[in-house]
């Protein structure tokens, strides 16, 4: 055993005592050190750019769903239009006849109300003028298809148009229409220009304006800028409630005035009651003159 270590001693001597020993140990130690020097910076060239392709496939992820959520909302705006002033956006416009409310109060309703030849009508719709009563562009409010286009002797020239979810609208008051009956027209365009009619003459130049669900007419104002989808018309429950109630009205009218008003049975009751009450009298006329006479 003592001679096997000598012998492994003596061979490391001698390896330690070659030329080229050190030198090899110092090359093998250098190519170690710059492999890792290699090694780590290769690491972090790729790090920057591992990043940045990940925040690239992030930007591109975003926007695919931007663009897709904005295709969407393109999607349902035009399949979803909201109800607009028939008239230009930039134009400053007033409201000078209200739609007649029954759930406004006393002055909105006065508001509502068309004079003409000394009878006051309930507006259906409103009336759009501007301040200083010139002629202006009357636009559609929603795109639709003309249904009609007629001369009214009292609201002017009038175009219907009838849209989606049973909405139709009517234009009224028009001096020049430019629209005719079949035409597909598109939200904000031209369909006429305001003029004057015999019903509204007082509010001079204007546009006589309706928005109606199902063919009832509803007030205008509360569903402008809102889809047309949410345009609804007067609550039916209320209308039916209302009008039980009229009718029990009316039956107590009909039953107050039956009482009020003899029957033809009472009227001939009370002519025999008056008959025969003048034959009694009659009879006890004759019956004393009798006896006068007797007594003479």
């Amino acid at each position: 055993m003592e001679e096997n270590k000598n012998v492994s001693k003596n061979s490391w001597k001698r390896i330690f005592k070659k030329r080229w020993f050190f030198p090899a140990v110092y090359l093998a130690v250098a190519a170690l050190l710059l492999t890792g020097v290699l090694w780590y910076q290769n690491a972090a060239n790729q790090g920057p750019d591992l990043a940045e392709d990940m925040e690239n496939q992030l930007d591109d992820l975003s926007n695919d769903q931007e663009a897709q959520d904005e295709e969407d909302a393109t999607t349902v705006m035009q399949q979803q239009e909201v109800l607009e002033m028939p008239v230009s956006e930039d134009l400053q416009v007033e409201i000078v006849t209200k739609f007649y409310d029954y759930g406004a109060d006393a002055e909105e309703q006065e508001q509502a109300l068309i004079s003409h030849q000394n009878k006051f009508y309930q507006s259906d719709g409103i009336a759009i003028s501007t301040a200083d009563h010139e002629a202006f562009d009357v636009t559609a409010s929603l795109s639709g298809t003309v249904t009609e286009v007629k001369q009214d002797p009292l609201l002017g020239n009038v175009v219907k148009m009838e849209h989606e979810h049973g909405v139709s609208t009517y234009y009224a008051s028009l001096d020049e229409v430019f629209a005719e009956e079949g035409n597909e027209v598109k939200q904000g365009e031209t369909i006429g220009t305001a003029g004057q009619n015999t019903l509204g003459q007082d509010n001079g130049v204007h546009v006589h304006f309706e928005v109606r669900k199902d063919g009832t007419p509803v007030n205008p104002e509360h569903f402008i800028n809102q889809p047309i989808n949410k345009i609804v018309g007067p609550d039916k429950g209320e209308e039916e409630d209302k009008e039980p109630a009229a009718e029990d009205e009316e039956k107590e009218e009909e039953s107050s005035e039956e009482n009020e008003t003899p029957t033809e049975d009472d009227s001939s009751a009370e002519d025999d009651n008056a008959t025969e009450s003048e034959d009694n009298t009659d009879a006890d006329n004759d019956t004393e003159s009798s006896s006068a006479m007797e007594h003479a």
